[in-house]
């Protein structure tokens, strides 16, 4: 009828109404945030204000068309980078959504009953609201694990240039004290590398995750990551490790400004390790001179020459002989030890050395000759050829 208003005036003063207490329902929301989501008090009102102008402009927007956007045309990047950052959790920042929507909701509501929407727009409008609610709820929640995700890259890659500096001595004194200060190391106290290998063909990044776990507690500082399939970094101490199928290499302690030399240290080590087919965490007083056997080949073949071939020469005895051999070394010269074990007299022991010092021309009760032998014989227990490379070098 003439003089009579159209659907649309009503809405429009409805939506006139509610925009003009924008920033009257928007400062009652915040201190609710703040009590109710304690995460939320690290956000800037500034930017609180932002994001409840973006949300209330599309309710707006709704109420006036009556439809949804895409699930694409929520622009909530910014937002999740921003709340990661600071870390707020995602569930938090739904709940601050939620509240937002409620508010919206509850404020349209009431313009619409006191001025006598009709009831089925207003029915449509508030179901367009709950499903504005939804659709933007799964973007939230979407776009804020894709913020996660990145961040976390991002933190990785930072901690391993961190490390990596760190352990090849690239990194400045300043450098490593504000880096120890973010991943929390105290500069103050030695530090040991260590560089650690997982069995089989597992996935470093698991190994790596419980090295740096056992490595912390009691308030002993950690820090792992993975550089070229090898996990590497830095400990207080030794870790127990308990069945964790590793074999690592653990250098000497040191402060954080020189940790580069314990680093190849530990590349020395976990080699030894490695070549000896060993389990576990092991440093120098652990493996002591076996280090050098696996470092120094040629020298060991020389010794193999001198005091092993020979042997080989005599067949299944010589394998006994080398085995009393070894006895006599491993129980400090105890003879009757060795024909124990052995299950023989003692005198069989006595004639097997006797003929080792014959066929090698040399004498036990020489030091040198223990010194010497007890390389060759380590030298013989190597595993070859080692299970692989024991990471990069410095």
């Amino acid at each position: 009828m003439p003089g009579q208003p159209g659907p649309a005036e009503p809405l429009e003063r409805v939506i006139a109404a509610m925009a003009v207490q924008q920033w009257h329902v928007g400062g009652r929301l915040h201190p609710e945030l703040a009590d109710h989501i304690p995460s939320y008090r690290a956000v800037p009102r500034e930017l609180l204000d932002q994001i409840w102008q973006r949300h209330f402009h599309r309710a707006l927007a709704v109420v006036r068309e009556g439809t949804v956007p895409a699930p694409e045309a929520f622009d909530e990047a910014d937002v999740a980078r921003d709340r990661v950052a600071r870390g707020v959790p995602l569930g938090d920042g739904l709940r601050a959504f939620r509240r937002a929507m409620s508010a919206i909701r509850d404020l349209f509501l009431a313009e619409a009953t006191e001025r006598g929407l009709d009831p089925g727009l207003v029915v449509d409008r508030t179901r367009c609201l709950w499903e504005l609610a939804d659709v933007a709820s799964l973007q939230i929640a979407a776009v804020h694990r894709q913020a996660e995700v990145a961040s976390a890259l991002l933190d990785a890659r930072r901690r391993a240039g961190f490390l990596r500096g760190l352990l090849y001595g690239t990194l400045s004194a300043a450098e490593i004290h504000s880096g120890a200060a973010i991943y929390g190391l105290d500069p103050a106290r030695p530090h040991r590398a260590i560089r650690a290998v997982p069995d089989g063909d597992v996935d470093p990044d698991a190994p790596a995750r419980s090295l740096e776990s056992h490595g912390r507690g009691n308030g002993r500082g950690a820090l792992l990551t993975v550089l070229d399939e090898t996990v590497v970094g830095v400990v207080e101490e030794k870790p127990e490790i308990g069945d964790l199928g590793v074999t690592a290499g653990l250098g000497p302690p040191t402060d954080l400004t020189a940790v580069h030399r314990s680093f190849r240290a530990a590349g020395r080590l976990l080699e030894a390790a490695r070549a000896y087919g060993l389990r576990g965490v092991y440093d120098l007083g652990d493996l002591s001179w076996r280090v050098a056997v696996v470092a120094e080949p040629e020298l060991a073949e020389l010794l193999l020459e001198r005091y092993l071939r020979p042997l080989e020469a005599e067949g299944q005895f010589g394998a006994l002989v080398e085995e009393s051999v070894r006895g006599y070394l491993e129980t400090g010269r105890h003879i009757r030890e060795v024909a124990r074990g052995a299950h023989v007299h003692v005198n069989t022991v006595r004639y097997r050395l006797r003929r080792f010092e014959e066929l090698t021309g040399t004498s036990l009760d020489a030091p040198d000759t223990a010194v010497e032998l007890s390389w060759a014989l380590a030298a013989r227990e190597l595993r070859t050829p080692p299970r692989g490379p024991a990471g990069p070098a410095p």
